[in-house]
């Protein structure tokens, strides 16, 4: 390319530029509004796994220290006795912190 066809390419690009429309051309350029629907929704593949890793590693087998359960009677006639099984079962039978009863009621409003 020589001199002068560089300059007559730089004229006309820049009277391009001047003549572009100023309408729906120039509307395109804007940043479009942040939709924050689409992310949430991918939140729930995220967190899904979360909710349901094995923590007990031992889970199911004879080697489990939470099937080991600790119980007891009170001496009131009119109390039930109370036992660790309610909350070791659900990790005990290979859940997750989905099924631990204090942790699995937030972790339900969670997506996934």
């Amino acid at each position: 390319m020589n001199k002068s066809t560089t300059g007559g390419l730089l004229a006309a690009l820049g009277t391009a530029l001047l003549l572009a429309p100023a309408g729906p051309a120039a509307a395109a350029a804007q940043l479009q509004p942040t939709r924050v629907g689409p992310a949430l929704g991918a939140l729930g593949y995220a967190v899904a796994p979360a909710k349901d890793l094995r923590l007990d590693p031992f889970a199911q087998s004879s080697a489990d220290p939470l099937t080991n359960a600790v119980a007891v009677k009170p001496d009131n006639p009119g109390m039930r006795p109370l036992s660790t099984t309610s909350l070791t079962n659900g990790l005990s039978n290979g859940g997750g912190p989905k099924d631990v009863p204090v942790v699995g009621l937030p972790l339900s409003a969670l997506p996934g």
